[in-house]
């Protein structure tokens, strides 16, 4: 496996091999194009800028900041997918959320479904939603806000946004889903996408990538 060290650009580069490339994705960057040309910056198009053959595994929300993987080539894709799809890509969030949990760690089990009307915004459905799973731990608390740390065993869409909002504790700066104290206590949603565990595809070395968190 050969380790580049590609120069520093409009993205940061976590790490880069001859399979897989990891970024430090900002806050308020779409992953992916969006629809209009006002949305066509994205970290795939910074990152394909670098490397041609880059292509999208997984994403982000744009207010997410963190760790987000790309793959080089479709044969490393369906690899990598295949990782998340079978849950083998173990992820760790850091959130900072409004009020302090009780208990101080545990697992949150709530179903989640598309709010169509309401789209993007997902909610909690008991009879259509897809199950969705997240543990979580308690690493501080001060004041009304409490730091946590976020452990999704499912990866479906804005997961740790609701699961969190629906116990009581939404995320900090969330303007989908926090109250007005929430969300005016931070300028950006406090999520950050901190750590990532797998086995790599190419080379079947463990892998362990962090980022610390900028919040």
């Amino acid at each position: 496996m050969t380790v580049y060290a590609p120069p520093r650009s409009a993205i940061d580069f976590v790490h880069v091999d001859d399979a897989l490339i990891a970024i430090d994705k900002p806050a308020g960057l779409l992953s992916v194009p969006g629809r209009g040309e006002d949305k066509a910056d994205c970290a795939a198009t910074r990152v394909q800028a670098e490397f041609p053959d880059a292509l999208t595994v997984h994403r982000l929300d744009m207010a997410t900041s963190g760790l987000l993987l790309f793959a080089r080539g479709k044969v490393m894709q369906r690899a990598l997918s295949g990782l998340f799809e079978r849950g083998e890509m173990a992820k760790r969030y850091i959130a900072e959320v409004w009020g302090r949990p009780d208990p101080g760690e545990g697992e949150i089990n709530l179903p989640l479904v598309t709010d169509w009307p309401r789209r993007p915004l997902q909610k909690v459905d008991w009879d259509t939603g897809k199950p969705s799973v997240t543990r979580y731990e308690t690493l501080s608390s001060s004041g009304n806000t409490s730091r946590m740390q976020l452990t999704p065993l499912t990866g479906r869409s804005h997961q740790l946004r609701v699961h969190l909002a629906e116990i009581g504790h939404p995320i900090l700066g969330d303007e989908f889903y926090a109250h007005p104290d929430a969300l005016a206590a931070r300028s950006r949603l406090a999520l950050h996408a901190a750590a990532l565990r797998f086995m790599h595809p190419g080379t079947g070395e463990a892998m362990a990538l962090d980022l610390p968190c900028p919040f």
